[in-house]
């Protein structure tokens, strides 16, 4: 096995936890290895670190597997770390069918992925040192976890930085275009063939869920009070004039997902009592995936799906609002109203609006320009948000930082007039495990805000 030795002026990242080694912190390598072989790194007074696959044609030229010397990643070593990996899943979530089984770094299987979909795997390879060992990894799956398919996809831009074409199909079983997933309790349709990443984002599963709390407790502002039935007894909904209330969600809220993807946001949403939810994306392979989850978890009645460019939704709303605030100031003062111009069912507002976008920021040069896409969405959010209302609004681009995105939602609020309550804040799901040191990890910011005027 080649040894790698590091430069004596480089940052002690490695001794930290980070488990890549840049080809700039290389001093020199003794020995023969081919590109993906393991190697062993030492320090530059020659003492061991530890050892990992190399790979020259990547500026990522060593990821660490192990810190302590292993001979090769055989079926054994596989079979350990994937052992390791289901029993930190059976903690992390008990309850759902679908989850992250393998987080790349996180679970020391660096440049590897592995999503269960119920009875069917989806991996995704990003790097050369497992793309090597893929069939190996595939048999492994299959042999521990007996499924009844495993599918990549391994569709991504970033293999290239590895020296590798994009590519994606069955490597094993049945793998069935649509899968159905359990979540929060909800029956969720997963496209493993075409959806997003390798067909769901499981790292908003605790995020979605605790929506839950902000959907109830509505009705008053409508009127609408608990008196008794003096025939039953028992308390029930009555609007102002008295009449008893039958639509059972009357006390829930009217929400807007943005960015909703297939739904997740809107159905846990539903599930929690919103009275009507407003379910857009831009895409409207997405928008049928989410109108079928609803309808297989009976919420289609309580939803509307639009498909449309959620920046260009949000402006024709606030637009609408303003101008209709403007129309309704001019008459009170006994101006003329111009009428003509009709506003049409734009200047609607909600009491909840979800914002998940996709990452902005896939690079450091484009974070500025990302930073001025977070405020304009949530700028625009907060002033559709009826007082007292929620926004939840996150982020997963890496290279936004955390104090940045906060920066930026508290610029939008000041430029919206708008004063916020910090309820929760928070990142990704307990399947995807964050390695102390390794600040690529902590790439989702989520946060629900009480917004009120000022």
């Amino acid at each position: 096995m080649a040894t790698v030795i590091l430069d004596r002026k480089r940052k002690k990242r490695l001794e930290q936890g980070h488990p890549w080694i840049y080809a700039n912190e290389i001093a020199k390598i003794e020995g023969e290895c081919e590109p993906g072989d393991l190697v062993s790194v030492v320090g530059h007074t020659g003492h061991y670190l530890a050892t990992g696959y190399w790979n020259p044609k990547s500026q990522i030229a060593v990821r660490i597997v192990s810190y302590a010397p292993i001979d090769d990643m055989d079926r054994d070593f596989f079979m350990r770390r994937f052992r390791q990996c289901a029993d930190y899943r059976d903690r992390f979530p008990p309850d759902a069918t679908g989850y992250r089984l393998v987080y790349g770094e996180a679970d020391f299987l660096p440049g590897l992925v592995v999503d269960r979909y119920g009875d069917v795997l989806v991996i995704q390879v990003l790097s050369l040192g497992m793309e090597r060992r893929k069939r190996l990894i595939v048999e492994t799956l299959a042999e521990l976890f007996a499924p009844r398919g495993i599918y990549e996809r391994s569709d991504v831009p970033v293999r290239e930085l590895e020296g590798l074409e994009q590519t994606k199909g069955a490597l094993y079983g049945d793998c069935p275009r649509y899968v159905e997933i359990t979540e929060n309790g909800l029956r969720i349709e997963v496209d493993i063939e075409q959806g997003q990443k390798t067909g769901y984002f499981f790292d908003q599963r605790e995020n979605r869920a605790s929506i839950g709390k902000l959907m109830t407790g509505w009705g008053a502002r409508s009127g609408i009070r608990l008196a008794k039935d003096e025939a039953s007894g028992r308390s029930v909904p009555v609007n102002a004039n008295g009449k008893v209330v039958t639509f059972p969600y009357w006390d829930g809220a009217a929400v807007l997902e943005c960015f909703s993807h297939t739904g997740s946001f809107t159905l846990n949403a539903c599930r929690g009592g919103a009275k009507k939810v407003t379910c857009l994306d831009i895409s409207e392979h997405a928008i049928e995936t989410a109108r079928r989850n609803a309808e297989r978890n009976g919420f289609a009645d309580r939803v509307e799906f639009v498909v449309a460019d959620a920046f260009d939704y949000l402006r024709s709303h606030v637009r609408g609002l303003e101008e209709r605030k403007a129309r309704a100031g001019a008459g009170s003062a006994g101006g003329k109203v111009d009428t003509s111009k009709p506003i049409g069912a734009e200047g609607r507002t909600w009491d909840v609006v979800i914002l998940d976008p996709p990452a902005f920021a896939k690079t450091r040069g484009a974070v500025e320009g990302a930073l001025r896409g977070y405020k304009d969405i949530n700028l625009h959010a907060m002033k559709l948000i009826n007082e007292g209302g929620f926004l939840v609004t996150s982020s997963c681009s890496y290279h936004v930082r955390p104090d940045s995105f906060l920066e930026t939602i508290s610029s939008a609020a000041a430029d919206a007039r708008k004063l916020l309550r910090l309820v929760e804040y928070g990142g990704a799901g307990k399947d995807h495990p964050h390695l102390l040191g390794v600040d690529e990890g902590d790439y989702l910011k989520f946060a629900i805000f009480e917004v009120r005027s000022r």
